[in-house]
């Protein structure tokens, strides 16, 4: 008789966000700098570029609790809103996107902040100096915005993400398992995300611990190697 195939549960994991679970290192260490030294800012208002997933969010988020900041996505930001998402003086951001944000809303939001001496922290994956804005004045004022970016990680810190991520899902990965997706997938931290999560299902689904033997068949089935 064939066993019957064990089903993998998509089980909710959290992510932490706190100061002591951010990996700080070359590619984010102006960044963390920039959040550590607030109120101290060079203006403001500040925004954080960086590729998805490079840690925008987590930093947002540990100076939204410093500063009792409020969080909010800017393509869910209105006009009407904006006096209310001003109401603690000090506001997050998140992901600003031309092709999304209400462009009027925006520039109403960051005339407002100025008027009051709110301090403004702005997440995005591209510069505001690539935005295509078609209100005139709104894009003068993003392209004076203090810009901070984060780049993709180094050997080291790229190591630390994938045990990271792993712990998040509760996963002990030994350095082999760490060195061999670490030495095969592309330095991202998309690619870092995605391959320990299809790890991970692919564990659970097979009823397998996660050995070098599991990532090699993960990455032979569906994800793509990094150049060799």
């Amino acid at each position: 008789m064939i066993p019957p195939r064990q089903l993998a549960f998509a089980l909710p994991h959290a992510e932490s966000l706190s100061r002591d679970d951010f990996l700080d290192g070359p590619c984010n260490a102006a960044a963390l700098a920039l959040i550590e030294r607030w109120p101290d800012w060079p203006s403001r208002a500040m925004m954080l570029v960086g590729a998805e997933g490079s840690g925008k969010s987590h930093l947002a988020a540990i100076w939204a609790k410093a500063a009792g900041a409020r969080v909010t996505a800017a393509h869910s930001l209105t006009a009407a809103a904006v006096p209310a998402e001003l109401a603690t003086g000090a506001l997050v951001i998140e992901d600003v996107d031309p092709m999304s944000v209400d462009e009027r809303a925006l520039f109403h939001l960051l005339n407002l902040a100025r008027e009051h001496q709110a301090f403004l922290l702005m997440t995005a994956r591209q510069p505001p100096a690539t935005f295509e804005i078609g209100l005139r004045d709104l894009r003068s004022r993003l392209r004076a915005l203090p810009v901070v970016s984060l780049a993709q990680p180094d050997d080291g810190l790229f190591r630390a993400l994938i045990v990271k991520l792993g712990a998040d899902r509760q996963m002990q990965l030994d350095e082999q398992v760490v060195g061999y997706l670490a030495s095969r997938i592309e330095r991202s931290f998309v690619a870092a995300r995605e391959a320990v999560a299809r790890l991970d299902a692919e564990s659970l689904r097979l009823g397998r611990p996660v050995t070098r033997s599991l990532a090699a068949d993960v990455l032979r089935n569906g994800s793509t190697p990094a150049d060799e």
